[in-house]
């Protein structure tokens, strides 16, 4: 299981070389500061993220000579400077946890306070404060469950963090991109539509974990921990974490299973759980059960897996709902569909006399088989139309609050709103509903703006050089998947013209 080996045969870019002799499939960039800290003045030594990495580089260099080895000595990582960094690295305007100390009061006193923290987290004293639970809407109406963790947690939480990434990312494969340093969203997007494009996937499973984060086993969590960790003091503060609980409404709820949404360490926490429940076990279920290809696709509790044969696809799901099962999960009903889907499935559902091929949503966009206009298959996505509803209807909303505010205000907050919405979403393919977005957004400015007065009226010919001055235009920000995916890792083999071409290990598995 933690023996040396390919991470993934197919398209997932690597962090390290999978086999002796081979190039690093990709270079890991490194991660700036959170939002708000640039020109905050430094009250306290701090590290950079390349010294951070360096002063963890000897245990990054140990996990990767040896999957085995079990890391007895980690606490001598988490010194002053390094909490110090972590706290700068914590968003000042986040909300205060359940102790209501906020970012600024800290730091009026930080040195003092990291040092009494690193005093307490080493000699044992440092207790974990429950959770503050607060809920925030989802697209589809209902309310998601987060935790807010107290300040101090999440300072330590964030050091822990950093620690634990040294080992994990050099043992985590190549089709996991959720919650890991140097990989977006954008990455495991362009890794599926790459993987679609090019290999033989005719059918494709979209499988979503239920209720993920409030079902991870806290038993098996920290079985899974021991397999390369054993420093007890490590152990014990992430047992505190996970036992911590959450404060509602005054009432204190012990945690007994699950990790809190909002936690700083649930992310890592959850990708080593689904390291060892899922991701190493689809990686020998396709080597060993699979007759045809399968390619894989894991963004946090929702994967992507697509297959050359439908035989492989129906054993696939039976046995992963057992694998699951033995974990204490299950898949969610409503969001696990297999659908037949690929550059073939149109041309032969229309045989069959069926309508066209189902389509499947991955991180905010509507995947669809499309054609050129030569005829040539293309892989489509769109923006999916509920969530841009659901933002529309948001900035309408905001904007019916500040009409009273002055035009280039309001001007100002549409520009910011729309920047950040076309950066995610301006990729190739979805011009139209960017285009779209962007007018309608336009459209609920002008009305809001007549709502000024009951005599009031924008004309149009008023309101495109306003649009104009304060709007950016909707174009498409983001090259084609499979440009960017191979200027970023370069796959091809020196064998890679032999009989069976081999795509160099990395993205979509």
């Amino acid at each position: 299981m933690h023996g040396p080996g390919k991470s993934d045969p197919s398209i997932v870019p690597g962090k390290r070389p999978n086999r002796p002799g081979q190039p690093g499939a990709e270079a890991v960039e490194g991660r700036g500061g959170a939002e708000g800290t640039a020109g905050q003045q430094s009250t306290v030594r701090t590290l950079s993220r390349d010294a951070v990495s360096q002063a963890l580089a000897r245990v990054r260099e140990a996990a990767k000579r040896n999957r085995r080895e079990r890391f007895t000595s980690l606490m001598h990582h988490m010194t002053p400077d390094l909490l110090a960094w972590a706290f700068h690295q914590l968003k000042p305007k986040a909300a205060p946890g359940v102790d209501g100390v906020t970012w600024e009061e800290y730091a009026v006193s930080l040195d003092g306070n990291i040092d009494d923290l690193h005093r307490r987290v080493m000699r044992g004293a440092y207790r974990a404060k429950p959770s503050r639970r607060q809920y925030i809407p989802k697209p589809d109406g209902r309310q998601r469950p987060l935790g807010i963790a107290a300040l101090e947690d999440k300072i330590v939480q964030r050091a822990m963090v950093e620690v634990l990434n040294a080992i994990y990312e050099t043992d985590f494969l190549g089709f996991s991109y959720g919650f890991r340093p140097g990989r977006s969203q954008h990455d495991a997007l362009d890794a599926l539509a790459y993987g679609i494009n090019l290999r033989e996937v005719n059918w494709v499973l979209d499988a979503d974990i239920r209720s993920f984060f409030d079902c991870i086993s806290h038993e098996w969590m920290m079985r899974f921990l021991e397999h390369r960790i054993g420093d007890r003091r490590v152990l014990r503060l992430i047992a505190k974490w996970l036992k911590a609980g959450v404060m509602e409404e005054g009432a204190w709820t012990e945690g007994t299973v699950g990790t809190p949404q909002g936690a700083v360490i649930s992310p890592l926490l959850a990708n080593i759980y689904l390291h060892y429940v899922y991701d190493l076990w689809v990686d020998q279920w396709r080597k060993r059960r699979a007759s045809g290809e399968v390619i894989v696709i894991r963004y946090a509790d929702d994967t992507i897996v697509g297959f050359k044969r439908h035989a492989d696809a129906d054993r696939f799901l039976r046995d992963l709902r057992e694998r699951l099962a033995t974990f204490g999960l299950d898949l969610h009903p409503d969001k696990t569909r297999l659908i037949e889907f690929g550059r073939f499935a149109a041309q032969r559902r229309s045989v069959k006399g069926l309508r066209k091929p189902e389509t499947f949503d991955f991180l905010g966009f509507t995947h669809i088989c499309g054609k050129r206009p030569d005829g040539a298959f293309i892989l489509l996505r769109q923006t999916i139309a509920k969530r841009m509803r659901a933002k529309l209807l948001e900035i309408k909303e905001t904007l019916y609050r500040m009409c009273h505010l002055p035009v280039p205000e309001q001007g100002r907050w549409l520009g910011q709103v729309l920047r950040g919405y076309f950066a995610y979403h301006a990729v190739p393919t979805n011009s139209r509903r960017t285009t779209a977005f962007a007018f309608h957004v336009v459209r609920h400015w002008r009305r809001a703006l007549m709502r000024r007065s009951q005599k009031a009226y924008v004309p149009w010919r008023r309101m495109k050089p306003i649009a104009a001055r304060w709007i950016p235009s909707a174009r498409i920000r983001h090259p084609w998947p499979q440009q960017r995916f191979l200027v970023q890792h370069p796959r091809w083999e020196p064998s890679a013209l032999a009989a069976h071409a081999r795509i160099c290990p990395g993205g979509a598995g």
